[in-house]
């Protein structure tokens, strides 16, 4: 069966297409300005850097040059690249996000789903899925020095941010079209039930791997302190967020209910994995703390380490605003979820909860996961 082709996703096919096309020609023309000072730097030289295990890549001439250290590539002329993200990067992402949002919302209305949280439920295993695949990369890079890697180039890109998150996202899209296509069937009740099996059956071997190369390796270790320490505070933080806001100021759930307690969770999950892996790792078993992976992380620590008393630095830490940065924020974003907005458009209300949660719980589960298997 055929759809028509509507206004709005003829609008959204064109955007998304001059927006490539741009990105296409600009790097035809102007290869040294758009591709390797923007493309490049900012996107693919990141990913480049972490498949190849080095600290930076530098664009020589078109010659991808890696380095072992964070200096060793400031002897080319031309721009580098470290893994991790920059505040354009994160931009990018982020418009990235919403275009893809904006797809995945035509694609729900063909099917006539999405239109109550059950969806959300039912995707949340595979928000968990992108961060222990994150940590599966994490894991075989670790292990790259050895040569027992099993994920070489250029395959490991695929599970590099930000090209992850496209993987999982194919994942996902293909895993829901079949779960709803077994509903239309009979062959199952609702749809819900074979999307959660499929994301909880992913992240499960995810984590089967990770605790199969913790018995097997040198490289890769098990804590289990580091996941049981994070999803007990950040269950503490939601509750007590929870039980204040309804008391004191109800209107921030109304529009959301357990939904949004999900999304303060999802960002809980984030702000108490980072405290823990930067601040607390040693205390905990890892020979020693981790490092921020992304630019506010980095800024939060930084700020605080500037203004902070060197001696309350040395007790508690300097990445624990973080924390309360994620949490004020998050129920910043619930609140703005109110009825009206869920009554115009359900369905897109339904599917930016599901990407407000993921941009925290994906995150926060491969930071969680990178302490607990000390990678």
């Amino acid at each position: 069966m055929t759809f028509p082709e509507t206004e709005r996703e003829r609008l959204w096919t064109a955007l998304v297409g001059g927006a490539a096309a741009v990105l296409v020609l600009g790097s035809l023309l102007l290869p040294d300005l758009v591709y390797a000072r923007f493309v490049w730097q900012y996107f693919w030289g990141p990913v480049y850097a972490d498949a190849h295990g080095a600290q930076c890549v530098a664009w020589a001439n078109g010659a991808q040059q890696l380095g072992a250290t964070w200096n060793a590539c400031s002897q080319y002329a031309g721009p580098v690249a470290h893994p991790g993200y920059t505040l354009v990067s994160e931009v990018g992402y982020a418009v990235t996000l919403v275009g893809l949002l904006s797809g995945v919302v035509f694609l729900v209305d063909r099917l006539d789903i999405g239109d109550d949280f059950g969806l959300l439920w039912a995707l949340s295993p595979f928000l968990f899925f992108g961060g222990a695949l994150r940590v599966v990369e994490d894991a075989d890079n670790a292990l790259a020095g050895t040569g027992a890697a099993s994920i070489e180039y250029p395959l490991n890109a695929l599970f590099i941010s930000p090209v992850i998150y496209f993987t999982v996202f194919a994942v996902t899209v293909v895993a829901l079209v079949a779960a709803v296509s077994l509903a239309r069937r009979g062959v199952v009740d609702r749809y819900e039930y074979p999307l959660v099996a499929a994301g909880g059956g992913l992240f499960a071997l995810c984590i089967a791997y990770l605790v199969y190369l913790a018995a097997t390796t040198a490289q890769v270790s098990l804590h289990p302190v580091f996941t049981v320490l994070t999803v007990a505070f950040s269950a503490l933080c939601t509750g007590g967020l929870w039980w204040v806001t309804e008391r004191f100021w109800p209107e921030v759930n109304a529009g959301t209910g357990y939904a949004g307690a999900f999304v303060v969770f999802a960002h809980a999950v984030d702000g108490v994995a980072n405290v823990i892996a930067l601040d607390w790792a040693q205390e905990l078993g890892l020979p020693s703390d981790l490092y921020p992976k992304h630019p506010v992380n980095q800024f939060v620590v930084d700020v605080t380490g500037r203004f902070q008393p060197a001696w309350v630095t040395q007790r508690i830490g300097d990445a624990w605003p973080f924390l309360g940065v994620k949490l004020v924020a998050a129920l910043l974003v619930v609140w703005l979820f109110n009825d009206e907005m869920y009554e115009e458009n359900p369905r897109y209300t339904v599917l930016l909860i599901v990407a407000v949660a993921a941009v925290g719980l994906g995150p926060g589960t491969r930071d969680m996961l990178r302490a607990t298997f000390g990678v």
